[in-house]
């Protein structure tokens, strides 16, 4: 208990009797000065003049979502059709072809016939699924933060299967009549680029004229199987890596770069860009005519783009199960892509 001390003579001086009570101030102290000089000298407890840290910490409710490398081979493809349905297991396209001759003509004569060959192309489908999990705590832990866990991960799923769709356009399903844009048997064999005169063959070591010319053999390339279908004002994709298309910004001396020159000359051709043509042979490129007589030549295909199955709800918890198929990349006319590895 504390104990208040008083000074009783200066206390009488202001009129304050307080009898039988003393008071004790040290000599040199003014009687200014009023304290109490009966408190504990030491804390009891640990000494602190804050709170907690946690209660000054701020949440930004903004999330950053980490992104990811693009998914472009629909975009390079130039179309994405729908064939059948998850049940689907097989499919086929019919490829024909006109035949004939001629012959002298007679009045009596029945020489020469028109017909034609049919012949049919089966792909395999291939169909993936994955699942998403989210718990009545775990949901009420991420509102916490002000999260919405449960959309961010349905997000998520989509995403993955996104992914793998993206992924089979490019490179098929093995073990499966299932190919993708840059593995289907059927494409023509890859070339490789001219020597530049800074030595090698690579694009980084070449100037903006070597880097039109190898697109100009490209397109050489077609036309020596399309026989003429083919002409420089085409529509026409160039895919490559973004790595190959740093090397449009080389300039000749005359302030113009090599994708310019190349628009130039081929005033329908658009460039496009996926990391995937970045292989472990090197650099690919691919100069694809989009289509002739109105048919494409190449097409991504898939069974279903996303089924939702119903959610499951638990004890405390909840789950669902997405999927989708994909028949690959269905090319029509491998003639009409030209490849170049190695730039």
């Amino acid at each position: 208990m504390t104990t208040l001390a008083f000074d009783s003579a200066f206390l009488a001086s202001k009129g304050v009797v307080l009898q039988g009570v003393t008071g004790f101030i040290p000599d040199g102290v003014s009687h200014s000065v009023r304290m109490a000089f009966d408190a504990q000298p030491a804390l009891g407890t640990v000494s602190n003049s804050g709170i907690p840290a946690y209660l000054l910490n701020y949440i930004d409710p903004k999330v950053i979502d980490i992104i990811f490398a693009p998914m472009a081979s629909a975009e390079i493809a130039g179309a994405e059709v729908k064939r059948g349905d998850m049940t689907t297991a097989t499919t086929q396209f019919n490829m024909i072809e006109a035949t004939g001759e001629a012959t002298a003509y007679g009045d009596y004569s029945e020489n020469g016939t028109s017909g034609a060959n049919l012949n049919y192309v089966y792909r395999q489908a291939f169909n993936v699924q994955t699942m998403t999990n989210w718990g009545q705590i775990e949901l009420e832990k991420a509102g916490e933060v002000k999260l919405d866990w449960a959309s961010k991960i349905n997000a998520a799923s989509i995403l993955t299967l996104n992914k793998w769709m993206n992924k089979n356009n490019f490179f098929g399903t093995a073990g499966l009549l299932n190919y993708g844009l840059l593995n289907d048997p059927s494409l023509p064999t890859a070339i490789s680029p001219a020597t530049k005169a800074a030595g090698g063959v690579l694009w980084s070591a070449a100037t903006a004229e070597e880097i039109l010319e190898d697109v100009s053999r490209l397109y050489k390339n077609i036309q020596g199987r399309a026989n003429g279908v083919v002409e420089l004002t085409s529509p026409m994709t160039l895919a490559m890596s973004p790595v190959a298309q740093a090397n449009m910004t080389k300039t000749t001396q005359f302030n113009v770069n090599a994708f310019d020159m190349i628009k130039r000359n081929y005033p329908n051709l658009t460039i496009k860009v996926a990391p995937e043509y970045s292989t472990a042979s090197g650099e690919l490129v691919q100069l694809i005519v989009d289509e002739v007589q109105g048919q494409r030549t190449v097409e991504c295909a898939f069974t279903e783009k996303l089924r939702a199955f119903p959610v499951i709800v638990g004890s405390s918890s909840f789950k669902q199960k997405k999927a989708c198929g994909s028949w690959g990349a269905v090319i029509y006319r491998p003639a009409l892509i030209g490849q170049m590895l190695g730039v």
